[in-house]
């Protein structure tokens, strides 16, 4: 009896021992991904930049060194198009009574101004602000201004101040209501020395209304302030800059009939200049060891064990994704454009943000446990050391398993949780828990494990708590916006059953472009028309199908 306790007391200090040994290589190997990825050197890994570029040569190297073959368009990388910026083009002028202004820093379209030219005479609408709950209306007295070219101030009423009781009417609202009451086209002017002047060039991804929309200052201004009838031809020209982003896809191929997915987005910020920075200053390098480094060096880390594993009852499929930061651009790129069938895909696990573990309650989120049956019930037999979980049924999130679920794939999404340096500078490399993600990587390959024999997982769609969803918002529509359309309206990719939008009958790839008597004309305007309804209301909802208009009506 001695021995065998001895033998057994000797196996268990071996096993840990090999185990620690394991958990040390685990971490150094880590370190040594997200001290690279989210170096100075590669610049904040912004989309279609050289920092995505060094990315993706580093993520496709490691991806040969663990064995994976080459599942993209081009090998290992499948390129996808995108919206980098929109800048104003030459033929954009306006003339005032005969005198010609030409583009320039004095004279540009807005970003969200259409590509045409229109002629008219003027109507000052004052601030351009419709507001019936504030008992505000510029629209009142004003007769007879349908087909006429519609003068904005782009402050409010109540000046500069930031925290103005108007401030849910931007620009682009009140764009939108110029366009409701009949504008052929719409100029702003600032006339708030306190107040900053937009930009020309934009770097978010642009949709444009219907009519163009010019901002003028300096003479252009000055000449508006002459005389009692104003006579207007204005041009807007916008050019996009087109660029490519690009996702490393590598395979294991167990000739096995269905194939699992392993994401996580390899891109960050940049240096900022994106409008999701949640830093004020000047530009600096978000580096995104954490968004997403983290979650970039696990899926390296996972390939190899799982190269390495036993487990071969499915393939797998592992997708570094580019764009995620600018909509979830590269998943929803792949999920149109697969390099394996949607329809042998078994099942896709998300890691994004698994670096910042809290030591002092080890709590790893799992969203998305609601698209699949599967996942509770194996979840319950998986203990990591003293790893807490804590799950979300809702298939719909701001990461790339929602591109997945959309597909009726049922999908997860692995995230250590919140911290202050979230999308900020001080997102960097020291601030790392590796011990905290080699357990969310443990826990990850021991639900791998455990699923590899239980064959195709059923797919359940989930009560979606989707985007739309904020504090704001009083109703929801219950669908799921397509972020990669650069049409005119807001694309339905996804529609929650049982919810106002499935009730009136809406399709996934219905495009609204008109919801009560706001036009749509992107995301923005969407989310603002649907600030406007209050539970229990019924509205009409206005939908491109195709080639055909389809009007519904939507209680909310």
């Amino acid at each position: 009896m001695k021995k065998t306790i001895l033998y057994l007391i000797l196996f268990l200090y071996q096993t840990s021992v090999f185990a620690q040994s394991n958990d040390a290589a685990l971490k150094a190997n880590l370190k040594k991904h997200i001290t690279t990825l989210a170096s100075d050197e590669y610049e904040g890994r912004e989309t279609g930049t050289k920092g995505e570029m060094m990315s993706y040569e580093y993520i496709t190297a490691q991806f040969k060194k663990a064995g994976l073959t080459p599942k993209g368009s081009a090998e290992f990388l499948q390129a996808f198009p995108f919206t980098r910026s929109t800048k104003p083009g030459a033929k954009t002028s306006i003339k005032i009574n005969g005198v010609v202004f030409k583009g320039g820093d004095d004279v540009f379209p807005l970003s969200m101004s259409a590509n045409a030219g229109v002629g008219g005479m003027l109507a000052r609408v004052g601030f351009g602000i419709n507001a019936p709950e504030l008992g505000y209306n510029d629209y009142k007295d004003l007769k007879g201004i349908e087909k006429k070219i519609f003068l904005i101030q782009m402050t409010y009423p109540d000046g500069s101040n930031p925290h103005s009781k108007y401030a849910a009417y931007d620009l682009k609202t009140r764009i939108d209501t110029a366009i409701a009451h009949g504008a052929a086209g719409v100029i702003v002017v600032n006339s708030d020395p306190d107040t900053e002047d937009p930009k020309s060039v934009y770097k978010n991804k642009i949709t444009a209304v219907t009519i163009p929309v010019l901002f003028i200052k300096g003479d252009a201004k000055s000449k508006l302030n002459e005389g009692e009838k104003w006579t207007i031809e204005m041009n807007a020209e916008l050019m996009k800059e087109e660029a490519t982003g690009h996702n490393v896809i590598g395979f294991i191929n167990n000739n096995a009939k269905h194939t699992v997915v392993v994401g996580a987005h390899y891109d960050h910020l940049g240096f900022g200049e994106d409008e999701s920075s949640l830093y004020r200053g000047k530009p600096a390098i978000h580096n995104g060891a954490d968004d997403n480094a983290s979650g970039i060096a696990a899926l390296i880390e996972i390939a190899a064990a799982l190269k390495k594993s036993a487990d071969k009852s499915n393939n797998y499929l592992f997708i570094a994704f580019s764009g995620e930061e600018k909509g979830l651009l590269g998943s929803n790129y792949f999920v149109k454009h697969p390099t394996v069938p949607l329809e042998n895909m078994n099942y896709m696990i998300n890691m994004d943000m698994l670096g910042r573990l809290k030591t002092d309650s080890a709590t790893v989120i799992i969203n998305g446990v609601g698209t699949s049956p599967a996942w509770k019930i194996t979840m319950d037999y998986i203990k990591i050391d003293n790893l807490k979980t804590k799950t979300t049924e809702s298939g719909i999130g701001p990461s790339d398993q929602t591109s997945f679920y959309l597909k009726d794939i049922p999908a997860i999404h692995f995230f250590s949780g919140t911290h202050t340096d979230y999308h900020k500078p001080s997102d960097d490399e020291p601030l790392i828990n590796y011990e905290g993600e080699v357990r969310i990587i443990d826990y990850i390959l021991q639900l791998i494990h455990r699923l590899d024999d239980k064959g195709k997982l059923e797919f359940t769609k989930t009560k979606d708590d989707t985007n739309e969803s904020t504090p704001r918002f009083k109703v929801t529509l219950g669908v799921i916006p397509d972020y990669a359309f650069e049409g005119a309206g807001m694309r339905i990719d996804g529609v929650s059953e049982g919810k106002p939008a499935s009730k009136a009958g809406l399709l996934q790839g219905d495009v609204v472009i008109q919801l009560g008597d706001i036009p749509v004309t992107d995301m923005s305007s969407y989310m603002k028309a649907l600030s406007m309804f209050k539970k229990g209301d019924t509205t009409k909802v206005k939908v491109k199908r195709g080639n055909e208009e389809v009007i519904a009506d939507v209680t909310f």
